[in-house]
This record gives C-alpha cells, structure tokens and sequence, in this order.
C-alpha cells in the first residue's frame, strides 16, 4: 500500500485566475495552469494532461509486469494516453481517453501481444479509476 500527493494553488476567478500545480516528487513544483492552458490552448498544464500522462504511465507499467509473467520483456514501449473533455449537461465530463501504444518486443506474436494489452488497459489502476470509455489501439514494431 502506498500514498502520495499532489497539490493545487488557486487565485482568482475562473478565466482571470491563475494556478499552480506541485507533486510530492518535485517533478511538478508550482507549475502553472489555468482556464487559458485548459481551453484556449496557452501555455500551462492542465488536469486532462495530467491524467493523461498518469494513465499512459500506469497502462505501460501494468502491460510491463503482464508481460514479465509471460515470459517477455518490452525493449520499449511509448503510450499516449488522449484524454476528451466535453460540455455535457451539468457541467463538463471527461468522456473518453484513447490509449495509443507502439511497442517492440521480442518473442511477442500479435495475438499474444494484443490480448495482454487489453488486460492492461482493463487491469491498471488508473484505468480503474476512470468513469469513462477507454479504447486502445496497440501496434507491435517488428
């Protein structure tokens, strides 16, 4: 069992405000966000990144210990991780993150590859902690 954190810092209103996003790790500390980082595509973070970046982290390490049980190793593996932010009726909704993951790995057939995968993307926590569809498309390099 393990706990961490991260932290957010707010001043203002939604549009003029401005924020800053730290990590127990140090690997984000007081980094900035905002309404303009968010909608209008200034620079800046944003939760949909973060979670974004969190859930390609967490599927490529799960796939990486399913893999070691069936005997294989990655030589490498790359996950993007897109994360849709829509306007629904009561507010806006995170609807859908689409695993992309290209990965090379030796002894792995296409079958083998795709089914573990899969359990990766139904199996890592991130995956579970999200109420949304989440598609994968996965391409073994040769």
């Amino acid at each position: 069992m393990t706990t961490t954190h991260g932290s957010a810092k707010w001043q203002g209103g939604i549009k003029d405000g401005k924020g800053a996003i730290s990590t127990k790790s140090g690997a984000l500390a007081d980094y900035p966000y905002g309404f303009a980082s968010r909608f209008e595509g200034k620079p800046g973070s944003n939760p949909e990144e973060l979670i974004g970046a969190a859930h390609a982290a967490c599927f490529t390490m799960a796939l990486s210990l399913i893999l070691g049980e069936a005997k294989l190793t990655a030589e490498y593996m790359e996950t993007k991780a897109d994360v849709t932010l829509e306007k629904v009726a009561d507010g806006f909704a995170i609807t859908a993150v689409h695993l992309t993951l290209s990965a090379k790995i030796p002894g792995a057939d296409n079958a083998t590859f795709q089914e573990l995968a899969g359990k990766a993307k139904a199996g890592c926590p991130v995956s579970k902690l999200l109420n949304t569809k989440i598609t994968l498309d996965a391409a073994l390099q040769g």
